[in-house]
């Protein structure tokens, strides 16, 4: 399999960025502090250098997608990166960041130190504004955004023209170019998710002490994020037709489907038509289910090129830190490392019982989906900081199908192999049924249960006993089992808004709201906060309300 992406990434990106892109910022919030953006770096190694040749193009996307996985001042944007979050680098990783806020707030996970940086208070729902997590996320993906519009600025068609750049060269640099967009895309999506309101920044924003970013409202910026993404459909290589890890016309529409299921959350219009309109282009361009799920979150699951959409690549001796998936291998609380292939276990995350419950058999031996480590843990999460309240996960472990160690093990056992799966076709079947539920047209209920079961009859090793009826499917059961099938994917948050179900008591769960059963929390909660410093630095945002 060719893994030349994760290869790649750790060779560029660990270049100072400053000497590959020339900007004076990193962040936009660093950018709209700066004078001008026409600053000349003391290093010889300027833009024009970098790229000058094709090869520096392929080079500098390397570090685009570098973004998604690696940490270091460079790659964080120190000036506005927390700096509890900087002391451990491992917390300014794109995915640790982002995972924490999808599921440290819901029943799938908790976090057993409270003391480490932005972790109280997640879990209970009762953040403020000056949580370094929820900052620390905003601005590590306004940093790939900054790096995604230096990208798309210098591979417009008059850069090419003036570099010389033609022909063939000239047609993949434009695909690269789309690529950049799509990540751009993919982070204004996780903004107007998490965010709802935040400032926008294009290549074509002109950025001075004096002009400011603008802020975008959420329907808005779902419109910008929708336009892109439909312009993408005939720019980006086809699906499967990239190398691996690299974004193709399936990575578009899987998150057009996923946005269209949530748009009456961002845009208060229902868009479950096109959700499936979009479902179905990804189930007609040769995708199939992987036929083990254990195999979906190991170690090799690079070959899982049948379901895999996309991933974030992890490369145990290439893309180290302690974010990504290596937080997912070593965080699950008193996991064995021979069960984990790592050194260890962090002794951090675990899970409620409301959650695990959505398992009749919490051993794994009917439904293969049940990864639970149970041994010493109690089942109800009687205390939120302590280690042993609360099953643990062993979804994430760092060893091939067969058993062996990870192809590209670090000798210490330190850092994972697994690559995180942003987009599967189990979500994209997940999506249709629950669209067809809601009324959207252009599928049909025997195909939703049809995926549903096909699903199921993996999780049941090839056996149909687990599948359900017509009569059963409906969306509350599509919920329970987006829960049974996408967990410690970094989605059960958008799900649970989704659904009416985040913030109210209409489903709790140990600590919700602080209280050991659980409690409703205010509505604000479905939103987090914009970050002080950049409330203060730029008038043109207004916080979300009631923080």
């Amino acid at each position: 399999m060719n893994r030349t992406m994760k290869n790649m990434t750790k060779r560029y990106y660990t270049l100072n960025v400053s000497k590959i892109i020339g900007l004076a910022c990193l962040v936009m919030m660093g950018m709209v502090s700066c004078n001008k953006l026409d600053l000349t770096p003391t290093n010889d190694l300027t833009a024009e250098k970098v790229y000058a040749t094709p090869a520096g193009y392929k080079q500098a996307l390397a570090k685009v997608y570098g973004a998604f996985a690696l940490t270091g001042n460079a790659a964080t944007g120190q000036q506005d990166i927390p700096v509890e979050i900087i002391k451990d680098e491992g917390n300014s990783d794109f995915l640790r960041l982002y995972w924490n806020l999808q599921e440290l707030t819901t029943d799938e996970a908790a976090w057993s130190w409270q003391n480490d940086a932005g972790v109280q208070g997640l879990h209970e729902i009762s953040w403020s504004s000056i949580n370094s997590i929820i900052n620390g996320l905003y601005y590590r993906s306004y940093f790939q955004i900054t790096l995604c519009n230096d990208f798309i600025r210098q591979s417009s068609d008059d850069k090419l023209s003036e570099r010389g750049i033609t022909g063939t060269d000239a047609d993949n640099i434009r695909k690269y170019r789309a690529e950049a967009r799509f990540i751009r895309a993919y982070q204004y999506w996780v903004l107007m998710d998490l965010y709802a309101n935040p400032p926008m920044v294009t290549e074509e924003t002109q950025i001075a002490a004096k002009d400011f970013p603008k802020r975008i409202l959420r329907k808005d910026l779902f419109n910008y994020v929708e336009s892109e993404l439909l312009a993408l459909e005939n720019e980006l290589v086809a699906p499967k037709g990239n190398e691996y890890g690299r974004a193709d016309k399936a990575a578009a529409w899987a998150l057009l489907s996923r946005m269209y299921l949530n748009a009456v959350v961002y845009t208060g219009t229902p868009k479950y038509t096109e959700a499936i309109t979009y479902c179905n282009k990804i189930t007609g361009a040769g995708y199939t289910l992987h036929g083990n799920y254990r195999e979906l979150t190991i170690a090799d699951n690079h070959l899982n090129t049948d379901e895999n959409i996309l991933t974030i690549n992890y490369d145990g001796t290439n893309t180290q830190n302690f974010g990504g998936t290596t937080y997912l291998m070593h965080g699950p609380a008193n996991v064995p490392a021979d069960v984990s292939g790592s050194n260890g276990d962090w002794g951090g995350l675990r899970m409620t019982h409301q959650f695990v419950n959505l398992f009749a058999d919490k051993t794994g031996t009917t439904d293969t989906r049940a990864q639970f480590y149970m041994s010493g843990q109690s089942l109800e999460m009687t205390d939120l900081y302590v280690s042993t309240s609360g099953y643990s996960s062993t979804k994430y472990r760092n060893k091939t199908r067969s058993g062996a160690a990870a192809p590209h093990q670090d000798a210490a056992k330190d850092f994972s192999d697994i690559d995180f799966p942003l987009f599967r076709l189990g979500e994209v079947y997940l999506t249709y049924a629950e669209a067809v539920l809601r009324g959207g047209n252009g599928g049909s209920l025997p195909t939703a249960l049809t995926y549903v079961n096909a699903l199921r009859t993996r999780a049941y090793n090839g056996s149909t006993a687990g599948n359900i009826s017509s009569t059963a499917l409906n969306t509350d059961f599509i919920l329970d089992e987006r829960g049974r099938e996408l967990y410690y994917e970094a989605i059960r948050r958008t799900d649970l808004i989704r659904y009416g179900k985040f913030t109210s008591n209409t489903y709790l769960w140990a600590w919700k709201g602080g209280v050991s059963g659980g409690t409703a929390v205010a509505d604000k909660y479905n939103i987090f906060p914009l970050p002080p410093t950049d409330l203060s630095a730029n008038p043109n945002l207004i916080q979300n309300t009631g923080y």
